[in-house]
C-alpha cells in the first residue's frame, strides 16, 4: 500500500544532534474517531484518492508516505524553572506539507510510540486527552489565536496504563514548525557555534524571513520572537486561556500555542487560578503568563 501524500523534511537537514530519525510504532487496530475535513481542505492536503482504510493507516502511523523522514525533535526545557533534557517522547514529526500558497506544515504524531526521548514513558496516548486538545486548539483557532491545528484523532484498538487502564488514541496535529525556545536551549548546550547557527538560519528561513535584510540578524530574531510571544500572550488574557504548563519546551517559535496539557478557560476572574495539579505554588497561574 502507498500513500498519494507527498511530504518533505527540511528540518532533517539540520545538524543530526537536533533529531532521532524513526518510524511510527505499528498500532493493532487503527480506527478513525474523528477527521478534520475543513483544515484538510483549508491546508490543501488531499486525501479524496485515498480509500478509508488508506487514511485509517496513514493517519496511524502504519503507513508511512513514501520518501518521508518521520523524525522525534530533540530539545531542552525549564520546567517550574529547573533546566531538564527533553525531546519528543510520544511524538513524530511525519513530515512537512506544503500548502497551495506555499506556507510549510509540520504533521506531527502524538502518541505513536516511545522515541530515544521517551525517559521511561510508553509513548503512547489515551483517548480523552487527544480529543481534549483536538476541541481546544479547534477553539483557539476559532477565536483567531495563532494555535497549532489537529486534523484528526484515532483509536488504537490498544490499551494504556496510567491510573486506570485506557483507550489508546493517536493525534495529527498541524503546526507551523516544532522550534521550541527550548530547542535553542539544547543547541546552546553543546558549545558549537556551527549547531546553533544552523538552527538560527532555518529558524529565519522559515518564519522570519525579512530578517535576512537585517545587520545583526540574532538581535533581529530575538527582538521579533519577543514581540510575537508578547502578542500571543495577550491573545491568551484577553480569552481568559491559562496554559498551565508554560515551559520553554512547550513555547513555539512560530509563535503558535502549543502543548494543550492542563490548560483551560477561566469562568471566572481570579488572577491566581491554575490549572496543572502539580503547579502548587502558581507558578503558571492566569496573572503569571
Amino acid at each position: 500500500m502507498s500513500s498519494s501524500i507527498q511530504l518533505e523534511s527540511t528540518y532533517a537537514k539540520l545538524p543530526g544532534v537536533f533529531f532521532s530519525k524513526l518510524y511510527p510504532t505499528p498500532v493493532r487496530q487503527p480506527k478513525i474517531v474523528i477527521f478534520n475535513e475543513r483544515l484538510a481542505n483549508e491546508i490543501g492536503l488531499d486525501f479524496s484518492s485515498m480509500s478509508v482504510e488508506e487514511r485509517t493507516q496513514l493517519l496511524s502511523g502504519n503507513l508511512v508516505p513514501e520518501g518521508s523522514v518521520p523524525l522525534a525533535q530533540a530539545y531542552a526545557g525549564h520546567q517550574f524553572g529547573n533546566f531538564t533534557m527533553l525531546g519528543d517522547g510520544r511524538a513524530l514529526v511525519l513530515g512537512e506539507h506544503l500548502t497551495p500558497s506555499g506556507q510549510r506544515l509540520d504533521l506531527q504524531f502524538k502518541g505513536s510510540g516511545r522515541t530515544p526521548y521517551s525517559r521511561g514513558g510508553d509513548g503512547r496516548a489515551a483517548l480523552g486527552p487527544m480529543l481534549r486538545e483536538y476541541i481546544l486548539s479547534e477553539a483557539m483557532h476559532g477565536l483567531g489565536i495563532p494555535t497549532t491545528r489537529s486534523l484528526a484523532v484515532l483509536t488504537t484498538g490498544e490499551k494504556v496504563m496510567r491510573k486506570n487502564e485506557l483507550p489508546g488514541a493517536i493525534l495529527t496535529r498541524i503546526a507551523s514548525s516544532h522550534l521550541r525556545v527550548g530547542t535553542f536551549e539544547f543547541a546552546s548546550l553543546h558549545e558549537d557555534k556551527a549547531i546553533t547557527q544552523a538552527l538560527l538560519d532555518y529558524l529565519i528561513n522559515r518564519h522570519f524571513p525579512a530578517i535576512k535584510e537585517k545587520e545583526n540578524q540574532a538581535l533581529a530574531l530575538l527582538e521579533a520572537a519577543v514581540e510575537q510571544q508578547a502578542d500571543l500572550i495577550t491573545n491568551w488574557m484577553r480569552v481568559g486561556f491559562i496554559h498551565g504548563v508554560m515551559n520553554t519546551d512547550n513555547m513555539a517559535l512560530s509563535g503558535e500555542t502549543i502543548d494543550y496539557g492542563p490548560c483551560a478557560f477561566m469562568d471566572v476572574f481570579a488572577p491566581d487560578t491554575v490549572f496543572s495539579s502539580i503547579d502548587n505554588k502558581g507558578r503558571y497561574a492566569y496573572a503569571n503568563q
